[in-house]
């Protein structure tokens, strides 16, 4: 379910597998790998799930920012954690 009352997505395990494994593929594409921190901002959406599942499928580690935060707080988020990567 997202933020609005009225949003909501329905998936199966089977097509959720899918799409974790193919963003786990493109993560890895991008040299993402096993140790490495990947920052996610994004609203909650199904590609939320999906990016989340696939750093831990692969091993890495994900810190997630919300939208309240403000450009400059995020900026801190990610310097602080040594992130290689920013899914938005």
């Amino acid at each position: 379910e997202g933020n609005e009352p009225g949003d909501s997505t329905k998936i199966t395990y089977r097509e959720l597998l899918h799409k974790v494994c193919q963003f786990a593929n493109v993560l890895r594409s991008q040299g993402v790998k096993k140790g490495d921190r990947v920052s996610i901002y994004m609203p909650m959406i199904l590609e939320l799930v999906v990016a989340m599942l696939a750093c831990a499928r692969i091993g890495a580690l994900h810190s997630i920012a919300f939208a309240g935060f403000s450009a400059d707080s995020l900026c801190q988020r990610i310097l602080d954690c040594s992130c290689s990567l920013l899914i938005t």
